[in-house]
């Protein structure tokens, strides 16, 4: 197999002579950058992009270009390590990669013989991961060994779900054709801050002419740009997308030859829509009338439009049927078939990559929703869960419930291991604490779900301390407790080599070969006539009965807002420039702020700087106050990934965050914690 990387040898600088190394990043990001990696005897002492991605084209975010001090910093986990304090101390004594291995194998096969395989219970999410790190020899290994399934719902399931159920995840607009889009929308996204190189096509379209909505409760730096801004109260987006559905019928702006010939289900979304007027959407989502109006008129009149659906609307108790109304309005309105008309969601699935390496296949044993990790802890008796495998996530920081949460991991019966690269607010509880290579010294795939980009990562350092690849741990596990048959894949290389030959096409071939590979419809496919639905009948279908069946309300219902008089604001956690998730959170920071509405903060004797307790009664958080008119009234916010370290009192905005699930795809609803604030004593 020939280098799927090039390098290239910089002249003689102070220290000695440095060696540019070409890798991917596969970070939760929709974008995929191609780096540049300067080492410098063997270290990596600057990261940069290249222009390996057309899209990305050797610009990158401030989050990557940081990533040494991840590598390098104190928080490296460098060896393996069994706990020797209490658990949330974080002392560690150091152990052998044989002695910690054995152990987790015994504990295992202890855990099956008194209380059963489902007693273990392994917790990823793997956002950051790509086809090498994430979902092969673990989940073989978690399947032959007969644990807990865990439902992976923590982001993106319900607008997944929704995608998948009315276009099959057909492949959405990219990038490069937003310059071509007479109106977009972006609706529960903020660029700015994750997936940042749409903003220069969303710029260009405007240089263009291109009118810009912005659906979002702050005011985000495109929503101060735009043409339009709609500062909806979080968890209503249904309400409005509904009532846009309800101005194109009955405005005949509904493209009935296209309804016919491609969608199902059309008259039933209509009458559901039928309820939400301009003037009750508009009140149940904060808005005014005349803005509601003007969105219907511009994307009724527009084309090409082009709606950018992101993961925001999907955080509370109405987000999958949110998507679904904002996803259908393309079809409803006539948008797809020319180039930069329908819309964007994730285009994970457009290479058809399934798991096909995966050895065994999934066994019907108990499905754990991981936002009910902290009941899974607490409350599971049918087994207990005894044995908690962590690894590719922190779901101390990044779960709902999170007071809960730490209850379960402070068990003494609980045997918890954390497969880690830093010593993150889970890791502190850990019984064993294992070390993970970081990106940057390992292979991995990187496959972008903005544009339609897909690369192969390669090591540019050797690994840092002890640290292991996850295949390599897993691999080993297996092996150690009997689930590996001859000629199977025990660690990075070899399987690494087993993906490459089950890619699909003639993908593996071009990846080997150093070459990004391209998809048969193109890099930029227009909806409708390079790429269609990949449902059954290839129509969209606007009203699966499979979700109406399932769904709370049902299908395009809207549920009232879960304020209270005692806690009648909503605290969003929306992404931030400075982590991926929690990924970074590690890093100094300055004072984390919550932000606040001056319209909320003077009625509540509230100023800029105060020191404040938001509560309710899940528990509460201790930080700085920022006020300011960036954000709609009735409406906080708090950085998303925020770890313990980052509050005064040790709590995050996840403590404030029931564990109720979203109507359609079993997601979080992070965004339907409601709080109160109030000054916090200075004594």
């Amino acid at each position: 197999m020939s280098s799927t990387a090039s390098s290239r040898e910089r002249a003689p600088v102070p220290g000695g002579p440095t060696t540019v190394v070409e890798t991917a990043c596969p970070l939760d990001c929709p974008d995929a950058c191609s780096l540049a990696v300067t080492v410098q005897h063997g270290k990596v002492i600057e990261i940069d992009g290249s222009n390996r991605n057309p899209v990305t084209d050797g610009y990158i975010c401030a989050k990557v270009r940081k990533f040494g001090d991840r590598v390098y910093g104190a928080d490296r986990i460098l060896h393996p390590g069994v706990r020797k304090g209490r658990k949330g101390e974080g002392r560690f004594t150091r152990a052998t990669w044989e002695e910690a291995l054995e152990l987790i194998a015994h504990r295992f096969r202890q855990a099956k013989t008194e209380a059963g395989g489902e007693s273990i219970l392994p917790y990823s999410y793997g956002g950051s991961n790509g086809l090498l790190t994430q979902d092969n020899l673990d989940a073989q290994l978690w399947r032959r060994f007969g644990t807990s399934r865990l439902a992976r719902t923590v982001c993106a399931a319900p607008t997944g779900a929704a995608n998948q159920a009315l276009y099959g995840k057909m492949p959405s607009v990219t990038y490069q054709d937003y310059p071509h889009a007479a109106l977009i929308v972006l609706w529960g996204v903020n660029p700015s801050a994750s997936g940042i190189h749409l903003v220069p096509y969303v710029r260009e379209a405007q240089k263009r002419g291109a009118a810009l909505i912005v659906v979002d409760p702050r005011s985000t730096p495109l929503a101060r740009m735009a043409d339009l801004h709609l500062a909806v109260r979080p968890g209503t987006d249904v309400a409005l997308a509904l009532a846009l559905h309800r101005y194109l019928f009955a405005h005949g702006y509904v493209d009935e030859a296209f309804l016919r010939e491609h969608t199902r289900g059309a008259h039933a979304l209509r009458e559901r829509a039928e309820p939400w007027t301009i003037a009750s959407a508009a009140e149940t989502c904060g808005l005014e009338a005349d803005a509601v109006q003007r969105f219907a008129d511009l994307y009724a009149r527009s084309s090409p439009a082009l709606i950018r659906c992101g993961w925001g609307l999907e955080r509370n108790r109405n987000g999958g049927n949110a998507a679904m109304a904002v996803l259908a309005l393309p079809a409803v309105g006539g948008k797809f078939g020319v180039r930069g008309g329908g819309y964007s969601m994730s285009n994970s699935a457009a290479w058809k990559i399934d798991n096909t390496w995966i050895g065994s296949p999934e066994p019907e044993t108990r499905l754990v929703n991981m936002n009910h990790l902290g009941r899974a802890l607490t409350e599971y008796d049918d087994p207990p869960v005894k044995v908690l495998f962590v690894y590719n996530c922190n779901p101390a920081a990044t779960v709902p419930d999170q007071r809960r949460i730490l209850r379960g991991l402070e068990r003494d019966d609980l045997f918890t291991v954390v497969f880690e690269q830093v010593m993150t607010d889970t890791a502190l509880y850990a019984d064993v604490v294992l070390p993970a290579t970081t990106f940057l010294e390992g292979y991995d795939f990187a496959k972008a779900y903005g544009p339609i980009h897909l690369d192969l990562g390669r090591a540019v350092i050797d690994t840092v301390g002890e640290a292991r690849s996850n295949a390599d741990v897993f691999g080993e596990l297996s092996a150690r407790l009997g689930l590996l048959g001859d000629d199977e894949p025990t660690g990075e290389l070899d399987l690494l080599v087993r993906i490459l030959d089950a890619l699909p096409g003639a993908i593996g071939d071009q990846l080997r070969a150093g070459t990004p590979p391209v998809p048969s419809f193109g890099p930029a496919p227009i909806q409708f006539v390079d790429v269609f639905p990949n449902t059954p009948d290839r129509k969209v279908d606007l009203f699966p009965a499979v979700l109406e069946s399932a769904t709370p309300a049902g299908l395009y219902r809207f549920q009232p807002d879960p304020a209270t008089e005692q806690y009648p604001l909503t605290l969003i956690s929306p992404a931030s420039e400075r982590t991926i998730s929690s990924t970074l959170g590690e890093l100094p920071r300055p004072d984390v702020k919550l932000l606040m509405h001056p319209a909320d903060a003077i009625p509540r004797g509230l100023s800029d700087g105060d020191l404040v307790r938001v509560f309710n009664d899940l528990g509460e958080v201790h930080c700085t106050l920022h006020v300011a008119a960036a954000i709609r009234p009735g409406t906080l916010s708090l950085p998303k990934g925020l770890w313990r370290r980052s509050t005064r009192n040790g709590l995050t905005g996840t403590t404030l965050v029931p564990d109720t699930l979203t109507d359609i795809g079993e997601g979080a609803c992070f965004n339907d914690a409601r709080v109160q604030v109030a000054s916090l004593p200075t004594t």
